[in-house]
């Protein structure tokens, strides 16, 4: 049996960490509406420039002007994969599910005789990938110091996505992140953005209602670098929200789990305890009886 004291400690141990736990979903609560609001803010505008690149990317169809961030190089032989986890980890399975769907995604391509580039952005990713796949990483975006993730943020790796684009050091570029729906549910979400690909639905007929200037060549070739930028903040920010609805989700589930072992402990305490009394009692009783 336990000894008493033992016990007495791991009780307490147990309580300081359900005060641990506790107060780290607090904090994920707070986060959390916040980085939800920021989130599904940006979905409309996300939606709505997606259309419009649908409506122009239609129109230009398979022209030998198109930009080359739409057509593509021709080839499909060489993958970049953007991986997008957390910074921190106690948030459930939320980074180790981006990244096992990034790995299935790179074994797949690997399996099809395909060359695997990954980029890791988080730390958590990095590390997950790391042992089996790190002789294909390229290099790493450590947002450790980011407070709030910005626009900014996205443009530096956009632009360093483009450039690797521009200098043909690969063909298909895919992000890895997690699509926020609520506290529960995060979807792990793999989204190609180079060459871009929109939903011919999104914005039907849109090349029969607007006329542009100049032309639909010249827009596409400005606004798809824009895209690419977009897709990123925008998964960024639906990283955001499913790191902390996972991580509140997680600590609720961890500060239950501490109760049912305190509650647990405390009645292992009193038996021993009890047992313990009765002990005494019987060594007492039988020492009188002696006597």
């Amino acid at each position: 049996m336990a000894n008493l004291k033992d016990l007495k400690n791991r009780i307490a141990t147990v309580k300081s960490t359900r005060k641990i736990t506790k107060a780290m979903q607090m904090v994920a609560a707070a986060k959390l509406r916040r980085a939800q609001e920021a989130a599904e803010a940006s979905r409309p505008y996300t939606e709505r420039f997606n259309a419009v690149m649908s409506g122009l990317a239609a129109s230009v169809g398979d022209s030998a002007s198109a930009p080359k961030l739409l057509a593509g190089t021709g080839s499909d032989d060489t993958h970049l994969l953007v991986v997008m986890t957390a910074e921190r980890g106690l948030c459930g399975g939320f980074n180790g599910n981006i990244a096992k769907l990034a790995k299935a995604h790179a074994n797949k391509l690997l399996a099809a005789g395909k060359t695997v580039k990954i980029v890791t952005v988080g730390k958590k990713g990095r590390d997950a990938l790391k042992r089996d796949m790190g002789s294909h990483f390229v290099t790493h975006v450590d947002l450790t110091e980011v407070k709030r993730v910005g626009y900014e943020n996205a443009q530096d790796i956009a632009r360093d996505i483009l450039a690797r684009f521009d200098g043909g050091e690969f063909d298909v570029a895919t992000i890895f992140f997690a699509r926020f729906e609520n506290v529960v549910t995060q979807h792990p979400t793999a989204q190609q953005i180079i060459p871009a690909k929109f939903d011919a639905d999104d914005d039907a007929g849109a090349a029969t209602l607007y006329d542009y200037e100049p032309s639909e060549e010249a827009i596409l070739a400005d606004l798809l670098p824009r895209g690419v930028a977009t897709a990123i903040f925008s998964a960024l920010l639906e990283n955001g929200a499913s790191e902390q609805g996972a991580r509140m989700s997680a600590m609720d589930n961890a500060t239950r789990n501490a109760g049912d072992m305190i509650d647990k402990l405390t009645i292992q305490y009193n038996r021993s305890r009890q047992a313990v009394i009765t002990n005494e009692l019987i060594e007492i009783i039988s020492g009188a009886e002696a006597l």
